[in-house]
């Protein structure tokens, strides 16, 4: 039985072999090790004619008798009626013959499955996304990603900073997306942008009019910010802004993520500090504004950074990167 199987699995080879590639002398010289038992039963139920199979699968029509046998002898069962006059299968060679077909597909669905995938045209990439980066970069390079990979399925992943580097490692996630990113030795972080930091105010704030903020404008002003952590942040980043005029923000609100902060900014209760991509959010009564510091310009920019696990040498994050260097600034 297992020889029987492994002819299945030949007449598979031998198949999408010959779909993706020319006959020519050579590949018709190593025919009869393509053909194999399993693909001699196919052909034989098809034409019910020895000599007509033999034809087809290039081989001598003894040397397909052989074949026909040793499946037979490897079942063992007798799976043709045969005379002089008619070739036909028996009900054990009907029954082996339909379950032959279903195996033989799927084991071609498989190999073309397993081609795909190893070419980067199938398979799944999973995202990791965090506040203001699915508001500007990362719905372009993915529309241009699912033009170049239609049948690659893409999964988004909200999570932080943290989540994202263990997810990483966990190989839940084929990239990550975040700011300020630490040096991991697993981890390898890609350069994708440089945003300016802007200021989003309500509409009837004072400063509405003004083309830009200056950051001595704001040293008084209610800020809407993140919650201090331990590893570097957008919010520490803020901080060191004030440090530059030896001031301490004045902070009215703490929030976990862009979008609250800009609904409080809506409402009137404070003003908050956010990367360019952020002003893509857009609600009723909020506007943004330019920010400018007289100190580094260092502190009044932040950069966006693709993670991905170091030695990754999978050919769906390959095409990803691809598309990504072409939005780079670098």
């Amino acid at each position: 039985m297992t020889q029987a199987i492994r002819a299945l699995a030949r007449t598979c080879t031998g198949s999408c072999t010959r779909n993706s590639s020319a006959r020519n002398s050579s590949a018709r010289n190593s025919n009869a090790d393509q053909a194999g038992t399993g693909s001699a039963l196919l052909t034989v139920r098809e034409e019910l004619n020895f000599n007509r199979a033999a034809e087809r699968l290039h081989i001598t029509q003894p040397a397909l008798s052989r074949q026909i046998q040793q499946l037979e002898g490897s079942i063992p069962a007798v799976l043709f009626e045969r005379s002089s006059k008619r070739v036909d299968l028996t009900e054990a060679g009907r029954n082996f013959y339909h379950h032959a077909l279903r195996i033989v597909s799927e084991l071609q669905a498989a190999a073309r499955e397993s081609r795909l995938l190893s070419q980067g045209q199938q398979g799944t990439l999973a995202i990791g996304i965090f506040g203001s980066s699915i508001l500007d970069l990362v719905p372009q390079v993915l529309k241009q990603f699912s033009a170049r990979y239609p049948d690659v399925n893409v999964a988004l992943h909200p999570m932080d900073k943290d989540m994202q580097i263990q997810a990483l490692r966990e190989r839940r996630l084929t990239v990550g997306f975040n700011r300020l990113v630490p040096a991991e030795p697993d981890i390898e972080q890609e350069y994708v942008r440089t945003e300016p930091l802007m200021v989003a105010m309500a509409d009837t704030h004072p400063l509405a009019d003004a083309a830009s903020i200056r950051m001595e404008e704001i040293l008084q002003q209610p800020l809407i910010l993140y919650p201090r952590g331990v590893r570097r942040s957008l919010v520490m980043q803020v901080f060191k802004l004030f440090d530059e005029y030896n001031a301490t923000p004045v902070v009215a609100q703490e929030v976990t993520d862009v979008t609250t902060a800009v609904a409080l900014v809506a409402g009137g209760l404070g003003i908050t500090i956010l990367p360019r991509a952020a002003s893509n959010l857009r609600l009723p009564g909020v506007i943004y504004k330019p920010l400018i510091s007289r100190g580094a310009a260092i502190n009044s920019s932040i950069e966006l950074i693709c993670m991905y696990r170091r030695g990754d040498t999978s050919p769906i994050l390959n095409g990803f990167l691809q598309i990504l260097r072409t939005f780079s600034d670098k």
